[in-house]
Formats: C-alpha cells, sequence, structure tokens
C-alpha cells in the first residue's frame, strides 16, 4: 500500500512540476497580462514570442523544457525506492507525461496552459538523448522550409520512431520495448494538441 502512495505522490508531484504556467506568469511580470486573452490565446512560448518578444519566450521555453526534464530524469530515480513498477523506462514516461499533462492542463489557471510541447521536449531529452538531437534537426528544417512551428513541432514527434529504428542499425543501442511504444505515441498528443492549428 505504501509504495502505491509513494508513486501517486511521485506522480502528482510531476504534475504540479509541470504545471508551474511560465507563460502565464511572464505575462503578468512583463506587461500585465493574460498571455492566453492575446495573439494566439495559447499559454506557450511561440504565443510568449509573439505577443512580448523573443528574450521573455526564450526564458519560458527554457523553464518548461526543465519542467519535463526534471522529473523524467530525476523523479522517477532517485526521489523513492520500491515503486510498484519495477520498469524504470515506464516509470519515466509515467513522470514526464504527468508533467507534459500539468503544462497543458495547469492546476494553477482555471485548466488552461500551453499545448505542451516545450515540456514534452525536456521528457524526450530525458529519454532520448541520441535521438532527440536528430529530431530538432528535423524541427529546425522543417521550420526553415514552412515557417510554421506547429508544423516543424509535429514533424519532429514523427520522426522520433523512425529514428529509433534506425539508431540500432549503425550501431548505437537499442531503446527499452516500453520507450519504443511510447516514441509511437509521441505524435499522435503533438497532432491532437496542434488540432486547431491544423484546422486553420
Amino acid at each position: 500500500m505504501e509504495s502505491y502512495l509513494q508513486l501517486f505522490l511521485l506522480l502528482f508531484l510531476s504534475y504540479l512540476t509541470g504545471s508551474i504556467p511560465t507563460s502565464i506568469i511572464l505575462g503578468k511580470l512583463v506587461k500585465g497580462i493574460d498571455i492566453r486573452e492575446h495573439g494566439s490565446g495559447n499559454a506557450g512560448g511561440t504565443n510568449v514570442f509573439r505577443v512580448l518578444g523573443w528574450k521573455p519566450a526564450l526564458i519560458v521555453v527554457i523553464i518548461d523544457v526543465f519542467k519535463g526534464w526534471l522529473p523524467t530524469a530525476v523523479y522517477s530515480t532517485m526521489l523513492f525506492d520500491n515503486l510498484p513498477i519495477p520498469d524504470v523506462g515506464v516509470l519515466q514516461i509515467l513522470c514526464g507525461f504527468a508533467a507534459v499533462l500539468g503544462h497543458t492542463y495547469t492546476i494553477f489557471a482555471g485548466f488552461r496552459g500551453g499545448k505542451g510541447i516545450g515540456t514534452l521536449a525536456g521528457m524526450l531529452i530525458a529519454l532520448f538523448p541520441i535521438a532527440f538531437p536528430l529530431c530538432l534537426l528535423a524541427f529546425i528544417i522543417t521550420l526553415i522550409l514552412t515557417g510554421y512551428v506547429s508544423l516543424s513541432s509535429i514533424m519532429a514527434t514523427v520522426s522520433l520512431p523512425i529514428f529509433l529504428m534506425i539508431l540500432p542499425l549503425i550501431g548505437i543501442e537499442q531503446s527499452s520495448l516500453s520507450l519504443l511504444i511510447f516514441a509511437l505515441f509521441v505524435p499522435w498528443f503533438a497532432i491532437y494538441t496542434h488540432r486547431s492549428n491544423i484546422v486553420r
């Protein structure tokens, strides 16, 4: 019973970490506005860039990435022992995804947060340190060719499982089965959170 309570506390702490509404806080501090009432209405780094400029946007992106990295890399491996999930990869996925959900549905701002891509990026850095730079390259190339951040984010997530299947062919150690399965679901989450952009 105690181990399940620890798991709940671990996931709740991960969710709270992801819930820190970075862009909303910066909007209040820099201009005294609710960032969700300006620009695209999204509480994320891209909208902060449009409304407040690149410096506040850079701060937002760095903190949002850290919000995803911390639960995935640190909370899941250092906070508790004897958890009911022996697979560390699964535990990392759960903690990271709790943080992404926290960012997207933040408890501190009426459950209206950002699209979660920055926090998801932090999670992916912790889970896939070799594949992530390749996904970032896919993001940059798509952004240069199209100018759309949302499409670039989707293409970066779509490229993740592809890179994970290619890397073992060139002698880089294969990811665990749990991480490979998770990588297949990442693009669907990105597409879902960007559904309004896709419609536009």
